[in-house]
């Protein structure tokens, strides 16, 4: 049988997923229990060590799906990008009230109170999910509050079936946010992270790692046909957006952060240690 990608598909040889029953050998299989992340960001490891290379993250209020808990840790499957990895056991819970709102920028912060004087929780980055269950005023600002009893400023937030128009706009506003490898928070954030949380906002279900980017969004262009906004430059390993036709924006681990960039400038540093663009692609 043809191997299946592991970080895409939940089986070991001691357990897997049930609906891979057939397609994989294991000596269990299991259908695993909905859960959901409860804090800000969970990191999404290879194996289970809190020390080992981070693969992805899970934002607060993504739901996983759990196929085993052993030593603090949950063998997981994200359910909004289909991610397998580790997750600390302490950073999920239940996934009890449906999620009413979304995050709309790159930050913001959970409150004791709705007053942003009042203790600072937790912070959230854009993409986290909550449920609200009641508003308030203070001094003029609006404040929604959540079922976990803290507040966050109600213009930070969106229903979750509102999308943006345009995901360039959504990675702008991530300028400056620093690189972290494995990241996809405002908090810190990697290449490929900023493309799939920039157009997840646009209602777009976009895969995790560069390689599945480049093998399933949108077509392949020439580059001499002319560059445009919204289009993506691939590197082995790294992913850039196109402003315009001649800037680009990244995370990148040059600047460790992100930042705009000339095409041109770009490639050049890029191939003075690595390699030329493998491709181009222009989303639907």
């Amino acid at each position: 049988m043809d191997k299946l990608d592991p970080r895409l598909h939940a089986y070991r040889p001691d357990l897997a997923d049930e609906c891979l029953r057939g397609k994989v050998e294991a000596r269990q299989f299991v259908a695993g229990s909905l859960k959901r992340i409860v804090a800000p960001v969970a990191a999404l490891y290879k194996v289970p060590d809190a020390l080992s290379e981070r693969q992805s993250e899970c934002l607060f209020g993504e739901d996983v799906k759990v196929f085993d808990e052993k030593n603090g840790f949950c063998w997981v499957q994200a359910q909004q990008d289909g991610y397998v990895g580790y997750i600390e056991q302490s950073k999920i819970g239940s996934a009890a009230n449906h999620p009413t709102h979304r995050v709309n920028v790159p930050r913001t912060f959970q409150y004791r109170d709705a007053d942003l004087r009042s203790p600072m929780i937790s912070p959230l980055s854009m993409g986290s999910r909550i449920t609200v269950v009641q508003e308030a005023e203070t001094r003029g600002t609006r404040y929604a509050k959540l079922d976990n009893g803290s507040f966050v400023v109600a213009n930070h937030i969106m229903p979750v079936t509102t999308v943006a128009d345009d995901y360039v706009t959504i990675a702008e506003s991530f300028m400056n946010t620093p690189y972290l490898w494995g990241g996809k928070s405002g908090l810190g954030i990697d290449c490929s992270g900023l493309v799939q949380l920039a157009m997840m906002m646009t209602g777009r279900t976009v895969l995790r790692d560069t390689d599945m980017q480049q093998a399933t969004i949108g077509k392949m262009i020439a580059p001499e046909e002319g560059l445009q906004r919204g289009d993506l430059v691939f590197w082995k390993g790294h992913v850039a957006i196109m402003v315009d036709f001649r800037t680009l924006i990244h995370a990148n681990g040059a600047s460790m952060s992100v930042k705009t960039e000339p095409l041109d400038e770009a490639i050049a540093r890029i191939a003075r240690n690595h390699a030329q663009p493998t491709c181009y692609r222009r989303p639907d």
